[in-house]
């Protein structure tokens, strides 16, 4: 089946929604296909809802690279990489290790991206007339014990020196976490340039809504495969063959096969992520909580607080592990929040490249393919921003940034 001048966006999450968005109000036959209702199926649902201009970095450092042991989830850490999958992964291992070596360079590709996101979240829900998903208080990030003052004050001069401001937290704002989690001592920043959103998948919902008031059609459809056609794009699924004008991939964990036949490579490793959350609590603070040692994100929701972690290597359809989050529920616990041993979790995969910059750019040849990919922990945080640069990309305007750095033929 035809769709002439269709323009196919392949996945309905964050990144996809707000693309459909952005593509639709330039007056495009948008069509949003995914195998799930937008924004259930993935990281889009179930992220930290946390909109992170602080991290200009990019994670592979030397630093992480010599020291990734003591990170480990065998021994207390939040990091899970069994030598099996080590093995497996290794050729994204290695690119990994290189880009460690070339941060101060990646920073300088991946800063552009960041610096502007909470800007550029208040203008799309704006554009969208729902601003106030939006919640710009900030994020705070605690350490507990005899080192935390030293912790947060080595912390702070870090940040100061990419530019990112923040506060020390009086004794005051502390106390009532402190108390809860009956810690003798405790130290914290506040980030005032963050922000996070209400309800991730609310979010993504609005944007999906946006795009279907541009006249944007949304199909559930299970994308198998694309295949080039000459100048068009064949997309195969179980059912009928579809054959558009143009595609957007953004499709998350499961975005390379759907590349390759254009000749893209994309390395894309799933990391997973663990959520739990707690109903009716009352937050200690009125923005996102980083617990700086734990490596837990604990942020307040509609009639919730929703806490977040791990970095999980596995395959994206690896059964959930159950140690998981029951230690998260057990260090929540000891953090001072009431929350039950047991009870339900979520577990979602973050698509990782391994320069840990995303992929946005076109496909080499004369179909119109392209894609928005890779966008690793801060999918969220990047999403409005890429949905510009993805509209300038299709209209062959200049993009507002420059984009090279993150064209997939770097691999």
């Amino acid at each position: 089946m035809s769709e002439q001048d269709t323009f196919a966006v392949i996945g309905a999450g964050v990144i996809g929604t707000a693309a459909a968005f952005a593509l639709a109000r330039e007056g495009r036959k948008v069509l949003l296909l995914d195998r799930a209702e937008p924004g259930v199926a993935g990281s889009s649902f179930g992220n930290a809802g946390h909109i992170a201009p602080e991290l200009v970095r990019p994670l592979p450092s030397p630093g992480l690279l010599f020291g990734f042991y003591r990170e480990l989830f065998r021994f207390g850490g939040t990091l899970d990489l069994s030598p099996r999958q080590a093995l497996r992964m290794s050729p994204w291992i290695r690119d990994f290790a290189a880009a460690a070596f070339r941060r101060s360079e990646n920073t300088l590709h991946l800063a552009p991206l960041v610096r502007p996101a909470v800007d550029a979240w208040a203008h799309l829900l704006k554009a969208i007339g729902r601003p106030e998903l939006l919640h710009r208080h900030g994020h705070y990030e605690i350490a507990l014990g005899p080192r935390s003052h030293a912790r947060m004050q080595a912390h702070a001069s870090d940040m100061a020196q990419v530019g990112v401001k923040t506060r020390a937290l009086s004794a005051e704002q502390l106390l009532p976490l402190q108390r809860a989690a009956n810690a003798a001592i405790a130290a914290g920043l506040w980030f005032e340039d963050s922000a996070n959103v209400v309800d991730p998948l609310e979010a993504v919902q609005a944007f999906a809504a946006a795009a279907l008031k541009c006249n944007a059609t949304f199909r559930r459809m299970d994308v198998k495969a694309l295949r080039p056609r000459g100048d068009k794009i064949e997309i195969l699924s179980d059912e009928a063959t579809l054959v558009v004008d143009s595609a957007l991939v953004c499709a998350g964990v499961r975005s390379a096969p759907l590349l390759a036949p254009f000749g893209l490579r994309a390395p894309l490793q799933a990391v997973r992520g663990y959520h739990i959350e707690i109903p009716g609590h009352a937050a200690y603070f009125d923005a996102p909580v980083v617990h700086f040692d734990e490596r837990v994100i604990v942020t307040p929701m509609a009639g919730r607080l929703r806490a977040t972690s791990f970095m999980e290597f596995a395959d994206p359809d690896a059964p959930p592990d159950a140690r998981k989050p029951a230690r998260l529920r057990r260090t929540v616990r000891a953090l001072g929040y009431a929350c039950e041993l047991e009870g339900p979790s979520w577990v979602g995969s973050r698509p990782v490249l391994p320069d840990y910059l995303p992929g946005i750019g076109r496909a080499p040849g004369p179909a119109k393919l392209f894609y928005a990919i890779g966008h690793q922990h801060i999918g969220l945080t990047l999403a409005p921003i890429t949905a510009e640069l993805v509209a300038d990309i299709v209209a062959m305007r200049v993009p507002r940034i420059p984009i090279a750095a993150y064209d997939l033929q770097r691999f």
